[in-house]
C-alpha cells in the first residue's frame, strides 16, 4: 500500500512540476549571470505586454505553450524587457529597458533577440547578438524552427 501511495504522490507531483510557469528574468545582470552559468545564450524578448497585439498573440500562440516551454528550458535564459503603458514599473527596470532598447537597436515589437554576454572589469556588459526574430506565424512549430535557425549560428 506505501508503494502505491508513493507512486501517486510522485504522479502528481510531475504535473505541478510541468505545470510551473518559465522564470522570465527581468534583471540583466541577473539574466547575463544565469547565462554565463549555464552556458545558454539569452532569448531578450521586447514586448509591450499591456498594448501591443502582436505581443499578446505571441505570448499566447508560441511562448506560453508547452513546446515553448520545453524548448526554452534546454536552449535560452528567457529575459522579458517590458515596456507596458499601463502596468507600473520601477525608474530601474525602465531605465535598464531603454538602454538595451538602444544597445540593440530595437524598433518595433515584439522583437526578440539571442545574444550572449560578458562583463567587463567596471561590470559593464558587452554582448555579442546571434539573431533576432518577432512574430511568426504558424504557432510554436513555426517560431522554434525559426528560433533553431538562429541558435545554429552562435
Amino acid at each position: 500500500m506505501k508503494k502505491v501511495f508513493i507512486i501517486v504522490l510522485l504522479f502528481l507531483g510531475s504535473f505541478g512540476v510541468q505545470a510551473q510557469e518559465l522564470k522570465w528574468e527581468t534583471d540583466i545582470n541577473k539574466a547575463i549571470a544565469v547565462s554565463n552559468k549555464t552556458k545558454k545564450p539569452m532569448l531578450l524578448f521586447f514586448t509591450g505586454s499591456d498594448w501591443c497585439v502582436w505581443c499578446i498573440r505571441l505570448q499566447k500562440e508560441v511562448l506560453k505553450t508547452p513546446e515553448f516551454k520545453t524548448w526554452a528550458v534546454k536552449n535560452v535564459v528567457l529575459v522579458e524587457l517590458d515596456y507596458p503603458r499601463g502596468k507600473p514599473q520601477s525608474d530601474k527596470i525602465k531605465n535598464q529597458n531603454a538602454g538595451l532598447q538602444e544597445t540593440f537597436g530595437i524598433q518595433g515589437f515584439p522583437t526578440l533577440y539571442f545574444a550572449t554576454a560578458k562583463l567587463n572589469k567596471k561590470k559593464q556588459p558587452s554582448y555579442t547578438g546571434i539573431g533576432s526574430m518577432g512574430y511568426v506565424a504558424g504557432g510554436p512549430k513555426a517560431w522554434l524552427a525559426e528560433a533553431d535557425e538562429i541558435l545554429k549560428r552562435q
